[in-house]
This record gives structure tokens, C-alpha cells and sequence, in this order.
């Protein structure tokens, strides 16, 4: 764990008082795609000021997880809790609205619209506008390649400067926790340590991020803590630290591009 982060084993789920409260938590969570079981009984607790990652290969269900979350897809079991409150019967809007936003897979921004036009689609949702200029100038600071491109339609960019303008699109929003899928996909080798870079550096200025990823050994190199899916259920679950050096995890996924 990062000096100052809480510890999740201080949280046992019992409702304890002085138990830390996670930001954004599913509580054995069941999901399905008709007969698919695609999540099973899957927990997981996100901490204000954490960096965790959710590893796993395809068809594990590391993007059911994200959408769950979201709530595109409803549980057919289990709670979607945000800030203590139960989700479930809440649409995307409610919680992106109350501080969840996702880097989509692959960038999937509005090529046509500009870069400015598609980093005000992440406000969409505020009406704070004094306090959206002074975001919008934040992420200048952060990417000052997205300000030089300012005009440009998204679909010219290079992939790193898209990823650039997707991640300052999520910040838009004003989130409380970032969920990333995938950020290395698609990327150039040269780009995917930049990447890494970028994400570490917005953690570091306060931003609670939960990443999918299956380039394990650079997801677990940044993050305090991971997950590990497969076929849908937790297999692991630690520091990134311990993560990093067992036996199991390294053997399936550590050393490999596996795509």
C-alpha cells in the first residue's frame, strides 16, 4: 500500500464503527448474459486515493466488471455500492453524475468533433461553468499536447494524443474515481510506459483510479492493490506488491503481451 491509503482489511464489511467506508464496492455480485454466468459472487472495494488494477485474460470478465459498476449491465445478485449507497436500480447517469467515469476500451472517441468538442462532452453533465474553465485549463497543464490540438478533429490524432484527450475527457466530469479499460490497448510499445506514466501521475494528484488491464506486470508496477479474474470469479486478490512476486500470477500472466 502507498504511504496514507487506507487498508481494505480495516474494512471487514460488518459495519463496524471506524471501519473505512470504500468509494465505490460490488458485494457478491452475480452477473449473466443469458445463460453466461459471466461474474460470480465477485467482490471488490475501491478506497479513496487508491490506484487498483483488475487483471485478467480474455473472456475473464474484466469489462463485465466495469459495466456492472457503470450499471450497463444490471447484477442478477449481489449490490453495486457507491459512497454507501446501493446502485443497482440507479442508471449510468446517476452515478457518472455522482463522481464514476470510465476511459472506454480503445479510446471510442467522436472522431468527427473536435478535441476541444469532445473534452466539453465529459462536462456534459455540470452546470458549474466557472469552475469547467478551470478544469479545462488543468488539463492543458496535464497534456499540453491536447491544448496545440485544441482544433483538430479527434480522428487525425496520434493514438497516444487520442489517449490523451480520452483521459482529459473522463477528467471533465470532475470524477471521484476513474475507471480505466484496457489504457495500454491499442497503443504503440513505445507509447504504453507514457501511458502508465500519465495514469500514475493523475493518482498522484488526488484521483481515486481503478484500472482493467492485461499487461499485468505494468498495471501491478503503479498500482497499491490488484484483482485477479478468471472465468468471472477472484482468484487473487493482494498488495500489488505480493502480487508481483507469486507464483501463480506470474506463470500466467507476468512476461506476456497476451492480447
Amino acid at each position: 500500500m502507498s504511504p496514507g491509503h487506507p487498508d481494505p482489511a480495516a474494512d471487514s464489511g460488518d459495519g463496524e464503527t471506524g471501519a473505512a467506508t470504500p468509494l465505490l464496492e460490488m458485494r457478491s455480485v452475480n452477473a449473466h448474459y443469458g445463460a453466461v454466468h459471466a461474474l460470480v459472487d465477485v467482490d471488490l472495494a475501491i478506497y479513496e486515493g487508491e490506484l487498483v488494477c483488475l487483471l485478467g485474460g480474455n473472456a475473464s470478465g474484466k469489462s463485465t466488471t466495469l459495466k456492472t459498476l457503470l450499471g450497463m449491465l444490471n447484477p442478477t445478485s449481489g449490490e453495486v455500492v457507491l459512497d454507501g449507497e446501493v446502485v443497482n436500480d440507479q442508471p449510468t447517469s446517476y452515478r457518472v453524475a455522482r463522481g464514476v467515469t470510465m476511459v472506454p476500451e480503445n479510446r471510442r472517441l467522436f472522431k468527427r468533433l473536435t478535441v476541444r468538442e469532445n473534452l466539453d462532452l465529459g462536462a456534459y453533465l455540470r452546470s458549474d461553468s466557472d469552475q469547467i474553465a478551470v478544469d479545462m485549463e488543468r488539463i492543458f497543464e496535464l497534456f499540453p499536447r491536447v491544448k496545440e490540438r485544441l482544433t483538430q478533429k479527434a480522428g487525425t490524432l496520434s493514438g497516444g494524443e487520442q489517449q490523451m484527450v480520452a483521459i482529459g475527457r473522463a477528467l471533465m466530469a470532475d470524477p471521484r474515481v476513474l475507471l480505466m479499460d484496457e489504457p495500454s490497448m491499442g497503443l504503440a510499445p513505445a507509447l504504453v510506459q507514457q501511458n502508465f506514466e500519465l495514469i500514475q501521475q493523475i493518482h498522484e494528484a488526488g484521483l481515486t483510479v481503478f484500472m482493467v488491464e492485461q499487461n499485468a506486470n505494468m498495471a501491478l508496477s503503479i498500482a497499491d492493490r490488484g484483482w485477479v479474474l478468471q472465468t468471472g470469479r477472484v482468484v487473487l486478490d493482494d498488495t500489488a506488491e505480493n502480487l508481483l512476486a507469486h507464483p501463480d500470477l506470474q506463470a500466467s500472466y507476468l512476461g506476456t503481451a497476451e492480447q
